[in-house]
């Protein structure tokens, strides 16, 4: 079963029962003190005017849609987020587990924070999601990756399902064997894994969309069928995707228009209910 809340996320968490989620992830606003945009584009099969190669050479033609985005500024950020980080942590059960995801401008701050909300000992893992796309920078170490903080409820009894990890290729194959290697390794605390392709059919045209794999894999590891799976600042509803894939319950919230209408359409295969949703930006 899943919900989708639009509304003020604080609000909707304090409506939540002590104990009644199992996973929390969120994936707030960086505060990069920037307007977040994205453009939206679809391809159209054009021989004659195509501006882009395919498969086989084939030539399409861009049809921009127009922009995504959201302001991505705030004048106290821990401020904004701390009573959001309290109510996670009474709402969440205590074999569940909450991340953060957060890049390197708020990461440090976010994690002292978390510390004093959930206690040192409560924190297991800075997971660093690496990537290689984009821009890169000519008067610095160009950043290609995202921080996601994992704090256990409960530092000593915690959901943690090694047997759903996923398995990936070896740097080195030569060196482990063949039935190593045709095995392949569990993940460490780094994972290299693409951004959403522009172009893909994962793409939602939502800015800040992260990809479904690395999402898919804290779902499998850190919560079971049937468990809650809560995201309250849910965009373009990764979270719920995933979830729903792998028979988890979601409840998905935030107060941006465009985000609550590309949920809607992303996950409409899951029939879910929709709470102060009655004027989609589109029918």
């Amino acid at each position: 079963m899943g919900k989708i809340v639009f509304g003020d996320n604080l609000p909707v968490l304090q409506g939540l029962s002590d104990g009644s989620v199992d996973l929390i992830y969120i994936d707030p606003p960086f505060n990069t003190g920037k307007r977040q945009e994205r453009d939206r584009i679809k391809v159209a099969h054009d021989e004659v005017a195509g501006d882009r190669t395919g498969f086989a050479g084939r030539r399409y033609r861009t049809i921009r849609l127009g922009k995504s985005g959201y302001d991505d500024a705030f004048d106290d950020y821990m401020g904004f987020l701390a009573p959001r980080f309290e109510q996670a942590h009474r709402v969440l059960a205590d074999t569940g587990s909450f991340f953060l995801h957060i890049d390197y401008r708020e990461v440090h701050y976010c994690k002292v924070l978390l510390d004093q909300i959930f206690g040192r000992d409560s924190f297991m893992n800075e997971i660093i999601w690496a990537y290689d796309y984009g821009a890169r920078s000519k008067k610095k170490w160009s950043a290609k990756h995202d921080s996601i903080l994992w704090y256990a409820k409960d530092p000593v009894d915690y959901t943690f399902c090694f047997e759903e990890m996923d398995r990936i290729p070896y740097m080195a194959p030569g060196l482990v064997g063949k039935e190593k290697a045709a095995r392949g390794k569990t993940p460490t605390d780094v994972w290299w894994h693409t951004i959403v392709s522009p172009n893909g059919k994962e793409k939602t045209g939502y800015a800040t969309q992260k990809p479904l794999g690395v999402l898919e894999r804290l779902v499998k590891v850190h919560s079971k069928p049937g468990d809650l799976l809560l995201d309250f600042f849910a965009g373009s509803g990764t979270l719920g995707e995933a979830a729903a894939k792998h028979n988890r319950d979601y409840l998905l919230v935030d107060n941006n228009p465009e985000a609550i209408q590309t949920m809607i359409n992303r996950l409409a295969p899951t029939n879910p209910e929709l709470i102060g949703c009655d004027a989609p930006l589109e029918s």
